[in-house]
């Protein structure tokens, strides 16, 4: 006799949520009134665990003879600081981040996180080189924390024009956080750079239903009100992990 009829259907998993461009900007203002937690605080959560998917994506062991160096580009905005905290976790998790942040904010709080790497002796470049073959030569990895959510008026203005078609041009591998730079926030890519890595903050943008490399969702910490709320449907975490591969 055949039980497996009898056997209750298993509940159906919802499929995760893809926030728009204002639904991810209203959960953020959220967490910092409502919730009460800092940008500083979310920053550096954000930026721990992007630096915790790098190692998943690209670890040290996969560099074999070369070393691990891992340029990290810095927009002006939120997004470059995230890149900043990635930079400097990199460094503690013993690979060789070099930073280009060609416009330095002048929010206290960025300039913080500023002095965090350079006390940690993370060198910073004054131009990003042009020569798309000396970035092939001298990098393994490019991190992309240029534009990100709030930035993308910015994609058409130097010197962001001009490094976006750098990027587009590399032969290395370019890990994205949140949003690649290029890319529109709710829609699915047309033209932009083209990473093999993307990190999502708290929640996937709409943009990431296209993406097919590999993607990471760093939104652990989210508490669960919130994620009722805008119905996010995250998947279970494994272990400890403050990240998970989607």
């Amino acid at each position: 006799m055949n039980h497996s009829s009898m056997e209750p259907e298993p509940e159906p998993i919802e499929p995760l949520r893809y926030l728009s461009k204002a639904e991810a900007t209203a959960m953020e203002t959220e967490l910092l009134q409502d919730y009460r937690f800092g940008q500083q605080q979310l920053i550096e959560i954000w930026g721990h665990a992007c630096a915790i998917a790098i190692t998943k994506a690209f670890p040290l062991s996969s560099f074999s003879k070369k070393q691990p160096t891992v340029l990290v580009i810095c927009g002006p905005e939120q997004n470059g600081c995230v890149g900043l905290v990635c930079a400097r976790y990199l460094r503690i998790f013993e690979y060789e981040p070099t930073i280009f942040y060609p416009k330095r904010s002048q929010h206290s709080l960025y300039q913080d996180f500023t002095m965090q790497c350079e006390k940690m002796d993370i060198p910073f470049l004054s131009y990003l080189p042009t020569e798309v073959q000396l970035i092939n030569d001298a990098y393994n990895l490019v991190i992309d924390a240029i534009l990100g959510l709030d930035a993308d008026h910015l994609d058409s203005k130097e010197p962001y024009s001009s490094i976006l078609v750098t990027l587009k041009q590399v032969k290395i591998p370019i890990a994205s956080v949140d949003v690649p730079s290029g890319w529109d926030p709710e829609e699915a890519r047309t033209d932009g750079i083209n990473p093999e890595v993307l990190v999502s903050l708290t929640a996937p943008k709409k943009c990431a239903a296209s993406f097919s490399g590999k993607h990471f969702l760093a939104g652990r910490f989210l508490p669960y009100d919130i994620q009722k709320k805008y119905e996010l449907n995250l998947p279970e975490f494994p272990g400890t992990d403050c990240m998970i591969e989607l």
